[in-house]
């Protein structure tokens, strides 16, 4: 049985400078509810149509009144067998943290959301859309010395969570957690040709594919990213939402997408590419995913294995 710990008790905190005192007193009481529909890894849950902005988006900003109750999904919290999880008030796990090695990355999507590192070396900048737990986050903050970390997260809650939780350092030089809109992010022209890799996790309470998926958004990603950059996303192989994000990715990346096989617990991790051509021969691969595993203890001659069963060769050009 798992156990669950301090049920919503960084949502309240996450508020306690933002709303009124009515909307304090309920928070403090335990009374704050998510709201009808709600779904998995930032709020804003509204469908996302095809090469439109999110409708989400454009209702934000009236729910955004002070005095109002927060539109999240409570963030909650288990334990088992030595490792925290991160829920958002469902059995749904939004990410983990091993107590007795808060920087590894535990959970095999996480690991494989690193693949880009295959085909690049550590950029200049790397951007998390989605903090979660902030496995992702710390991990690249502690093995990417030379590259700024940014991550992106709409709850203030989790954000929260990822520090008192899940031992997320606070910002320094390196470090920037950004509370806003991935959408918003992503349009920022600030940010364009500005990344050389985007992690994306964008999920919500329950986890049933991501909040952002349209063709528009994938473009804005693509916009973001430098020449060469990669974009990795999670997607859930065994739901609907996959084709359709599959889709939308190859149309905003003209077809440069590679979607590795499913891990154990149904995620699927898509690669995105920009830029120039890519071309490695198998041995060059090789001696990556031998770097990979020695300088960061990740499975990556799995993920060459993998590759493998899908290109049908083991050179890779895209």
């Amino acid at each position: 049985m798992i156990k669950l710990i301090r049920r919503a008790s960084a949502e309240a905190r996450a508020f306690l400078e933002t709303h009124d005192d009515d909307v304090l007193e309920s928070a403090a009481a335990g009374k704050l509810k998510p709201p009808r529909g709600v779904n998995r890894k930032r709020s804003a849950a509204d469908e996302v149509e095809a090469d439109d902005e999110p409708r989400a988006h454009k209702r934000a900003a009236a729910e955004e009144k002070p005095g109002r109750k927060p539109r999240f999904a409570p963030v909650t919290f288990s334990e088992e067998g030595g490792v925290r999880y991160l829920h958002f008030g469902t059995e749904w796990v939004q990410g983990a943290m091993r107590l007795r090695h808060p920087w590894r990355l535990e959970l095999e999507y996480a690991q494989q959301m690193m693949a880009w590192l295959l085909f690049l070396d550590a950029p200049a900048r790397i951007a998390q859309l989605g903090l979660g737990s902030a496995a992702l986050t710390k991990f690249c903050y502690r093995h990417f010395d030379q590259s700024h970390i940014e991550a992106v997260e709409l709850n203030p809650a989790v954000v929260i969570a990822a520090h008192s939780m899940f031992a997320l350092p606070h910002d320094d030089a390196r470090l920037h957690v950004t509370e806003c809109d991935a959408w918003d992010f992503v349009s920022d022209a600030a940010n364009h040709a500005a990344l050389g890799v985007m992690q994306v996790d964008l999920y919500d309470a329950t986890a049933r594919g991501p909040v952002l998926d349209s063709v528009a958004f994938y473009r804005a990603c693509r916009e973001c990213l430098t020449d060469p950059g990669m974009l990795s996303v999670n997607l859930f192989g065994d739901h609907p939402s996959f084709e359709k994000n599959l889709k939308n990715l190859r149309v905003a990346f003209e077809g440069r997408v590679i979607a590795l096989p499913e891990v154990h617990l149904g995620n699927r991790i898509v690669l995105a590419f920009k830029g120039p051509p890519l071309g490695f021969t198998a041995e060059q691969l090789a001696l990556r995913a031998q770097h990979i595993e020695a300088a960061y203890e990740l499975p990556a001659g799995d993920w060459l294995v993998k590759l493998g069963e899908i290109t049908g060769t083991a050179d890779f050009s895209i």
